[in-house]
C-alpha cells in the first residue's frame, strides 16, 4: 500500500469511556471518526486503530475487556491494528515503519485523550516531520480537577494551531471541513480520470 496520508484513531477502547471515565461528546467524537474512516477506506488510504496494551499494568490488558475497541467504533479487517505502550503512540511501536513502508507524511490525528496520548502523539509527530491535521472535534477527553472537558479540549486544539512547524507542518481543522475538502478532491479525481 502507498499512500501520503494515514488516518490515526488513538485509544478508543471500552476502559477509557466508563461511567466512571465519562468523555465529552463520545457520541459525537466516534460518529465523526466512523465517518473519516470510511472516507479514508473509500480513497485507499490507511486506518490505523491503536489500542493501548498495558500488559503487566493490571489495566487494559491485552484481550481483557477494558482493552477492546468501542463497540460503536467501525472496523474493517483491511485497517491496520496497532498496539502502543505509552502516551506516544510512536514509543516501541511500528508506525514509523508503517508509515515509511507506505511512502505517509500526512496524519489525521484523532482519538482519545486529548491531554495525554493525542497530545503526546502529535508532539511527537510533529518532531518527526509529518503534516499533522488534528480533527478539532474528533478527539475527546475527561473533566480534569482544574478545567472541563470542552475547554481541555478547545485549550489543546489552540495550542496545536499556534505551534512552530516544523519541516512538516501542523494545522486543526473541524471534521465538516476536512470531510468538505476530501469530497472535493474525491471530486476532482473522479472528473480528471
Amino acid at each position: 500500500m502507498n499512500s501520503n496520508k494515514a488516518l490515526l484513531v488513538i485509544d478508543m477502547q471500552k476502559g477509557s469511556f466508563t461511567p466512571k471515565t465519562p468523555r465529552f461528546d463520545t457520541e459525537g467524537v466516534v460518529a465523526r471518526i466512523n465517518t473519516l474512516a470510511a472516507l479514508f477506506r473509500q480513497n485507499g488510504w490507511p486506518v490505523v486503530i491503536i489500542q493501548h496494551d498495558g500488559t503487566g499494568t493490571g489495566e487494559f490488558e491485552k484481550n481483557n475487556w477494558d482493552w477492546e475497541l468501542l463497540d460503536e467504533l467501525q472496523t474493517e479487517p483491511t485497517d491496520t491494528l496497532l498496539d502502543k505502550y505509552a502516551n506516544d503512540v510512536f514509543y516501541r511501536s511500528q508506525l514509523r515503519e508503517l508509515l515509511t513502508a507506505w511512502g505517509t507524511q500526512e496524519l489525521l490525528i484523532t482519538g482519545c485523550a486529548t491531554d495525554f496520548c493525542v497530545e503526546a502523539t502529535i508532539q511527537s509527530a510533529l518532531a518527526k516531520d509529518y503534516n499533522i491535521t488534528v480533527v478539532a472535534d474528533g478527539h475527546t477527553t475527561g473533566d480534569q480537577p482544574h478545567l472541563p472537558a470542552q475547554k481541555v479540549i478547545e485549550h489543546y486544539n489552540w495550542v496545536w494551531q499556534n505551534m512552530i512547524p516544523t519541516k512538516g507542518n501542523i494545522r486543526v481543522e473541524d471534521f465538516e471541513t476536512i470531510t468538505k475538502n476530501i469530497d472535493s478532491k474525491e471530486n476532482e479525481n473522479t472528473t480528471i480520470s
